[in-house]
């Protein structure tokens, strides 16, 4: 996990280095198997990958007042602690198009749900000569559906615990 400053002077030695640097950016809130997924193959195009992790303040914006569920440090640690990862940055605006600018990844990833839609960080890469790419997405796997799956168990859970108060409960026989 870096300030902007530290990754900016490592995103330079990595280039010197000769360095392919791919970046991908995101909220990144309850990690799931579909996040670590795009990571992996995200980093599987080139040498170091870098994710620009949305701050609290913006995933707000982006997600609505209940979000994130997970705040920005505990993120930002797991992700950091993903194979895949080699860095992790966390910006406070909207798009992390500023930062794209200033470190000039030679290639910025995105998930495939963003296929053939004009997306900010195209203009982005476009100044300095950048690419854009996609990975693919697994269905089905999102932070939203894993809320809704939680949400729903808990419902359940309240009725399977409404239900058991209004029983006699049953003995327990000894192990």
């Amino acid at each position: 996990i870096m300030d902007q400053n530290t990754l900016r002077s490592k995103v330079q030695e990595w280039k010197a280095d000769g360095k392919k640097i791919v970046s991908t950016s995101g909220c990144f809130d309850l990690i799931h198997p579909g996040h670590v997924a795009y990571l992996e193959e995200a980093k599987q195009k080139g040498d170091i990958l870098i994710v620009l992790l949305n701050a609290d303040c913006s995933v707000r914006t982006l997600k609505g007042p209940s979000r994130p569920v997970v705040g920005e440090a505990d993120r930002a640690s797991v992700v950091a602690g993903l194979e895949a990862v080699d860095a992790v940055c966390i910006f406070e605006e909207l798009t992390p198009c500023g930062m794209i600018l200033e470190l000039q990844p030679d290639l910025i990833v995105k998930g495939g749900d963003y296929a053939g839609a004009h997306i900010p960080e195209m203009d982005a890469a476009a100044v300095y000569g950048g690419k854009v790419e996609y990975v693919s997405v697994q269905e089905g796997k999102s932070t939203t559906n894993l809320i809704r799956k939680l949400i729903q168990a808990e419902k359940q859970n309240d009725k399977n615990m409404i239900k058991a108060k209004s029983h006699k409960p049953a003995q327990c026989k000894p192990c």
